[in-house]
């Protein structure tokens, strides 16, 4: 595939570059362009939403909502933009992102880099009625006096914009963002984004670096607060022993396969204690079809990637789908919804 093709060649220039590239080939409408619906047994439900597949884009990559419908029409069945912050902000130092070719993995140090919460509102309210689901990965400012008040805000300002939430409380960049995970500060979070939010499904976006007993405590304040789900999970500040490459010594959060055992022992995990009805999405390692069934069968209804395309390309995304159609119907199961919790 062309676009692959690029993608590899664009593993040549600087990460960060790099990106803003993709990013500025996707507004000029030069993304890759998925023909024909989807197999009708990759359809499936997340906390109320209609997806055709259960294939998503992380957060990090549409930072700033520039390129939501391009990135719909490259294959994926929902597309999580952001994060957003109220104000405008750089982010850390560079270099802050850095590619362990030899184990396929990132690091990154952003610090959520974007354009602020107006910028994000005014490019969301251009795609309004369009169809496609695009949710928001909602953050704090990293010099923020009320992180809970930055979370409430960007929700208050997207209301009707956006077809679900998540609220971003496990990147390791943003220097003590990660203490909300706490039982008492993440009551008062949750307690305050309950208050803030419409009827849009709004999922907690969990670090892989917890405690398994931090589970049990996790899914109690979302379902005493009324949230429809968890994202599992977000980068890891570990460092495997397997791990290959010459960088990695540098700070930041670890993505890509070497996250792929912890996060998805979590998803079984999670699924465990949470039960068949909460609403469960799988991150971390996605770079394949077997990667992906692994999590949906230990508990995850559906999946998001992001480093994968570094790697591989926008064909992993089809590459993927057509995948998770062949092992569905091998195993027997009419839907993704049946494969569900089942490994």
């Amino acid at each position: 595939m062309l676009h692959d093709i690029a993608t590899r060649a664009l593993r040549g220039v600087d990460p960060e570059r790099a990106h803003r590239l993709g990013i500025w080939g996707l507004k000029l409408g030069l993304g890759p362009r998925v023909v024909g619906p989807d197999d009708p047994c990759l359809s499936t439900t997340l906390a109320g939403l209609d997806l055709p597949n259960p294939v998503g884009l992380a957060a990090g990559f549409d930072k700033n909502a520039e390129a939501p419908d391009a990135l719909l029409r490259m294959g994926f069945g929902f597309v999580e933009c952001g994060a957003v912050t109220p104000r405008p902000q750089a982010g850390k130092a560079r270099p802050r992102i850095f590619r362990l070719e030899e184990d396929e993995a990132v690091i990154n140090r952003m610090g959520f880099p974007n354009q602020g919460l107006d910028r994000f509102r005014a490019r969301l309210a251009r795609r309004a009625g369009r169809p496609g689901t695009v949710g928001v990965n909602l953050g704090a400012n990293l010099d923020s006096e009320d992180r809970v008040r930055d979370y409430t805000t960007c929700l208050a300002a997207l209301k009707g914009l956006a077809q679900f939430f998540t609220v971003n409380v496990s990147s390791p960049n943003t220097p003590g963002l990660r203490t909300l995970q706490s039982s008492g500060a993440l009551d008062e979070l949750l307690a305050a984004v309950a208050e803030a939010r419409d009827a849009a499904p709004v999922f907690l976006k969990i670090a892989p670096d917890i405690e398994d007993e931090e589970a049990a405590v996790m899914i109690a304040a979302i379902r005493r607060h009324g949230l429809d789900g968890v994202i599992v999970s977000n980068t890891s500040i570990t460092r495997p022993d397997t791990l290959k490459s010459p960088l990695i010594g540098e700070g930041g959060g670890l993505s890509g396969p070497p996250v792929f055992a912890r996060s998805t022992d979590l998803v079984r995990l999670f699924r465990r204690e949470a039960g068949p009805d909460l609403a469960i999405v799988g991150v971390g390692g996605v770079d394949s079809a077997d990667t992906a069934y692994a999590k949906i069968r230990a508990g995850a209804n559906a999946i998001q990637l992001y480093t994968g395309l570094v790697y591989h390309g926008p064909g992993l995304v089809q590459r993927i789908k057509d995948g998770l159609a062949e092992r569905l119907q091998a195993d027997g199961f009419a839907s993704v919804s049946e494969a569900v919790g089942t490994g």
